[in-house]
């Protein structure tokens, strides 16, 4: 069987050639006569797999020196509380809630102390980011809290709030990678790889190094403190090696794409395929905000239930796969990914074109 377009939200489609390489080296990496699979976490090999991964992910993004960069398990769920656990020193903090995910760090946050709603787009159904100018930020908010991108919903804040002079913490996992970023306007950035960077299984941390302390919440476990991660090089127990090799492939694949710049100027272009039909469109239509679209994830609707149903399965015999949107919103959703290439887009669109047309 050949390879279909992916349009998953994630677990996500991952460029073709990491996974030819990958495959060539799963039963022998580089003459150890292993899998990376089965190696230990402790070896050299694997410190240089470590190692090398960081600094090509330091290299994408221009990190500064003073972040620091962890490579944990739990996926960016666990950072719902871990990042309270760790920041939340004044037992306060303001959130803005965009979407499911930002909902659910607001109510996690809320078990460790007082979480401030200080912008929520419910109202629409999560279709538009909230002006974030001139908010009303806490005096005693140790942080202000965005997902920056909305995998469900897709939107983008493609404005950071301002925060007067608070910490910024975002998620970013379904936009890491697709474009530059100033990691000095962030305290702490964090994303889980399975949508824009690798398989399942891990999440990526950056953060500046003056906020890893020994001042944690009371109670907070041991394994929940990014000291203890950052002291032990991300090896405090045993890491998703596997995710880990897999990650820092696609990082070297991106530097050999030439960069973040470039990633940018292809999505731009992949979207702009994708928006532009859907705004002539006299089936489907956007359910975002123009001024608010997401780059990475393009939900989209006919209106009627049914409708979408069997365009969804039109699509998957077609070799369009994972189309249907996230349950809680229906419709469907294209997933458009940095590994996503650009035949892809324009396999879609044509498809959607030529269904429209014998369904009018």
């Amino acid at each position: 069987m050949s390879r279909v377009y992916n349009f998953s939200a994630g677990p996500a489609v991952l460029p073709e050639e990491v996974l030819r390489e990958a495959a060539a080296e799963m039963l022998d990496y580089k003459g150890t006569g292993m899998s990376v699979m089965e190696m230990s976490h402790r070896s050299g090999a694997f410190e240089d797999i470590l190692n090398t991964a960081e600094q090509d992910l330091r290299d994408l993004m221009e990190i500064p020196e003073n972040y620091k960069v962890l490579f944990l398990q739990g996926g960016a769920h666990l950072q719902f509380s871990m990042i309270p656990m760790n920041l939340m020193k004044n037992r306060v903090a303001d959130y803005i809630v965009t979407g499911q995910w930002a909902k659910r760090a607001y109510e996690e946050a809320a078990i460790f102390g007082k979480a401030n709603k200080i912008a929520d787009s419910s109202d629409k159904t999560f279709s538009y980011i909230p002006d974030c100018s001139d908010l009303t930020i806490s005096p005693e908010a140790d942080y202000v809290y965005i997902c920056e991108n909305n995998t469900i919903y897709g939107t983008k804040f493609h404005t950071l709030p301002n925060t007067k002079g608070k910490l910024l913490v975002s998620d970013v996992s379904s936009c890491f990678l697709s474009e530059p970023v100033d990691v000095r306007k962030y305290g702490l950035i964090y994303g889980g790889v399975q949508k824009n960077i690798g398989p399942a299984g891990m999440v990526i941390v950056i953060i500046r190094e003056d906020l890893i302390t020994k001042d944690t919440l009371p109670g907070t476990p041991t394994y929940m403190k990014y000291k203890i991660h950052a002291d032990h090089g991300s090896l405090y127990n045993t890491p998703n090696s596997y995710c880990i090799y897999m990650c820092g492939k696609v990082f070297q694949w991106l530097k050999a794409m030439g960069g973040l710049s470039v990633m940018k100027q292809r999505n731009e272009e992949k979207a702009a395929i994708l928006y532009d039909y859907l705004d002539q469109s006299r089936l489907f239509r956007g359910t975002v905000r123009k001024e608010d679209r997401s780059l990475m994830n393009v939900p989209f609707v006919t209106g009627d239930k049914e409708k979408d149903e069997k365009f969804v399965q039109a699509a998957k015999a077609a070799g369009l796969v994972n189309l249907k949107g996230h349950r809680s919103v229906g419709g469907m959703r294209a997933s458009i990914y940095n590994a996503m290439p650009k035949a892809g887009v324009e396999a879609l669109v044509e498809f959607m074109r030529k269904y429209e047309e014998e369904n009018r």
